[in-house]
């Protein structure tokens, strides 16, 4: 079993001084911690996995393509391969696990 506390992977994030903290990779997924202060910018490009999207805490409006919704804690947003995605308008620290298939490079 593989398991994880969300204070020890924000630490490791913040010590890594990164955005993102991949902490899971596996034949058919891969997992990271993702986090955007309050009014940073998301600097993302579109990806060539699915993702999924897991609002941990915070507040933020993301746009998917063509589609814009708010998101925040309990959030959860599907992003299909090749799919611009991107948080704006980020009025509370963001912190969102995304799930990835195939596993991110």
């Amino acid at each position: 079993m593989k398991a994880f506390r969300l204070d020890a992977l924000e630490a490791e994030r913040k010590a890594n001084d990164g955005a993102y903290l991949r902490f899971l990779r596996e034949r058919n997924l891969s997992v990271g911690l993702y986090a955007l202060d309050a009014g940073q910018q998301d600097p993302q490009k579109p990806q060539r996995q699915d993702m999924l999207y897991f609002v941990v805490s915070g507040r933020s409006s993301l746009t998917v393509g063509d589609e814009t919704t708010v998101v925040a804690r309990g959030s959860v947003v599907y992003v299909p391969a090749g799919t611009p995605s991107r948080f704006h308008h980020i009025t509370e620290d963001l912190r969102v696990m995304v799930v990835f298939s195939p596993p991110e490079g």
